[in-house]
């Protein structure tokens, strides 16, 4: 195979030697390039004793809409470093780290349309053709590696939880009961006045969980924070009185109006009962409400 088809996989340390047509696309057989392949991850030294080859098969970037396999023959070889504690090791390039079966450029695909893209983790994973928990790990990998240790200050933060997933219970001998080891209910916490948006997400859905994840914060973090945004949930609130004691505690509207607006339901259901004696009447066939 030439070295233009080498060239144009573009993976580098590793050399194209032929192409073959599979059942689900094309299948890219490959060999080691890269003479650092050879010496020992642990001790640097370079292999002079192979013990074999083997085939991993790797899987890359689709090409022009159409899905291929990598078929990577690499060498096994043995370490003659009497003190090295990894006695034999198997060849590795940085374009496909060992023990992996995607390719570095295949993960940050993923992982860029999460991050940068707006798609989500299912989106990604189903464009991708890959689990979702590898984009997650992606995306958390680069997430930590982007994001600073603590957010910066915030003076309007927000809380309200969010439904994910569902609860797993495992049963306790000793308790004599069910306990619940995955909560479905998560807590989030938003900058309301900058532009950090999320600023963390913990499980469950307490004034503990709360009190936990602003203690977790710098003093001078909790102390500039001076809003609070909530719904009408009493835990939220005794957390807030904990945990952040000068900082002043608002409703979010969409509440309010949705509490107004059950308040305006049960009035407009109570007269009704009371002038008419019944709750209403099922529309008529044309559309409009019978009245008498």
């Amino acid at each position: 195979m030439s070295d233009a088809t080498t060239r144009l996989l573009g993976l580098e340390g590793l050399a194209v030697t032929g192409i073959e047509d599979g059942q689900v696309g094309p299948v890219v057989y490959l060999v080691t390039a890269d003479e650092a392949a050879r010496r020992c991850p642990e001790s640097g030294t370079r292999a002079r004793r192979s013990k074999g080859r083997r085939t991993t098969r790797q899987r890359d970037l689709p090409t022009g809409y159409r899905r291929r396999s990598l078929a990577w023959r690499k060498r096994r070889w043995r370490c003659d470093e009497p003190s090295c504690p990894r006695r034999s090791f198997t060849e590795a390039v940085g374009s496909v780290p060992a023990r992996k079966r995607l390719t570095v450029r295949l993960r940050a695909s993923a992982r860029a349309a999460v991050a940068d893209a707006g798609r989500t983790v299912v989106q990604s994973a189903r464009d991708h053709r890959v689990s979702w928990p590898v984009v997650v790990a992606a995306f958390t990998e680069h997430a930590a590696r982007v994001l600073p240790v603590q957010p910066e200050t915030v003076e309007v933060l927000g809380i309200d939880e969010v439904r994910r997933g569902r609860p797993k219970w495992v049963y306790d001998e000793q308790a004599q009961s069910w306990q619940t080891i995955v909560d479905r209910w998560h807590i989030g916490f938003v900058d309301l006045s900058g532009g950090q948006g999320l600023l963390g997400q913990v499980e469950g859905r307490t004034a503990a969980a709360v009190v936990e994840w602003l203690a977790a914060h710098p003093a001078d973090w909790r102390q500039r924070v001076r809003h609070v945004a909530i719904d009408m949930s009493t835990v939220f609130k005794s957390a807030i009185r904990q945990a952040l004691p000068h900082a002043q505690l608002v409703v979010d509207h969409f509440h309010i109006v949705q509490l107004a607006n059950a308040a305006v339901t049960e009035v407009r259901r109570r007269v009704t009962i009371q002038v008419r004696g019944r709750r209403g009447r099922k529309a008529t066939a044309s559309g409009s409400c019978a009245t008498g």
